[in-house]
């Protein structure tokens, strides 16, 4: 039961966080700071996302393959590669990495 408890909580908190965003007003959000942070808020969290999600498992920190694909993707970025060439990239490393034993 508890977990429904959760769920509920959670929608109605989602609910909410989308109602308080669709009344603020139109000029807090033309502000020059609010449009910045707007823009780059996702990105940050999206490489938190990553990062937690490469060297983290559990409360431990990791170096396997996952940390190889993810350099070797940084590698095909800085290379201006297209984005597909940059997931096969990492996709590949990752691969080969864990196929040797690492």
């Amino acid at each position: 039961m508890t977990t429904w408890i959760a769920i509920a909580a959670t929608a109605l908190g989602c609910y909410a966080l989308k109602l308080a965003g669709l009344l603020v007003p139109a000029g807090v959000l033309e502000r020059p700071l609010v449009r910045r942070l707007a823009a780059l808020l996702p990105v940050a969290l999206l490489a938190a996302l990553t990062a937690q999600q490469t060297f983290a498992d559990g409360h431990a920190l990791v170096l396997d393959a996952r940390a190889a694909g993810l350099a070797a993707a940084g590698v095909a970025l800085v290379l201006r590669a297209p984005f597909l060439l940059v997931v096969a990239a990492a996709v590949a490393v990752t691969a080969g990495v864990r196929a040797l034993g690492g």
